[in-house]
């Protein structure tokens, strides 16, 4: 199998291609890339892309099994321009999954965030909310969107307000139940380790996984679930 891997220098994107590159079922792993990536191995290709260039773009995405898009950024790296924002989020995510299908690729696997709503009132969820729709609306066969919530590991970034607030998390986590089980916080290899199941599973349609489901995609496909 082949995969295409988008935002490879975040926090679940590095995770998952560390797992990905374990992973016998998969053969090839492209990373589309702003700038060099340090780790090498065999199985990665590591292509140098100008997204606001599509024929740049358009290029580098070749036939694969699946796109993983672990792209994102933040308010601060924007400096508060929110059409940079929807660039980074909404048109790269959206221009390699047009790509792609043009390639002939047959499943799209997306990190999003628990409560996307192309209604909200909120920027990022709006934002995440508006990916969802026009990625649901393309004809993959398969589609997963993973929406963790607070997102647990090693980024490249340090943020101060995860340090303090993580303890507080991880003990409210215990109570989180029913309806706002979708809220615990979650380790980023579990989410990588869950948009590989969703590759292996390759169900037909259109799947939103949130806390419950992406922890039952991190079980190996070849261990009953």
């Amino acid at each position: 199998m082949k995969a295409i891997v988008l935002g490879a220098t975040g926090m679940v994107g590095s995770e998952l291609v560390r797992q990905l590159i374990s992973e016998e079922q998969f053969h090839y792993i492209d990373i589309l890339s702003r700038r060099p990536l340090e780790i090498q191995n065999p199985k990665l290709s590591v292509k140098l892309v100008k997204f606001d260039d599509m024929n740049s773009y358009r290029s580098a995405i070749d036939k694969a099994d699946t796109i993983f898009c672990c792209i994102g950024t933040t308010m601060k790296n924007v400096r508060g321009n929110k059409v940079l924002y929807r660039k980074i989020d909404y048109d790269i995510a959206m221009d390699a999954a047009k790509f792609g299908l043009e390639k002939g690729v047959g499943q799209y696997v997306l990190v999003s965030a628990v409560g996307a709503n192309p209604m909200s009132g909120n920027f990022y969820l709006r934002l995440k909310g508006e990916v969802e729709d026009a990625i649901h609306g393309l004809p993959f066969e398969s589609t997963y969107i993973m929406r963790p919530s607070m997102l647990f590991g090693k980024r490249e970034e340090f943020r101060w307000g995860e340090v303090i607030s993580k303890p507080i998390i991880q003990v409210a986590s215990a109570v989180l139940s029913g309806s706002l089980r979708k809220y615990k916080p979650i380790d980023a290899k579990d989410v990588a380790r869950a948009m590989i199941g969703a590759a292996q599973e390759r169900l037909a349609g259109f799947h939103i996984c949130e806390y419950g489901e992406m922890m039952r995609l991190t079980v190996p496909a070849n261990v009953a679930r």
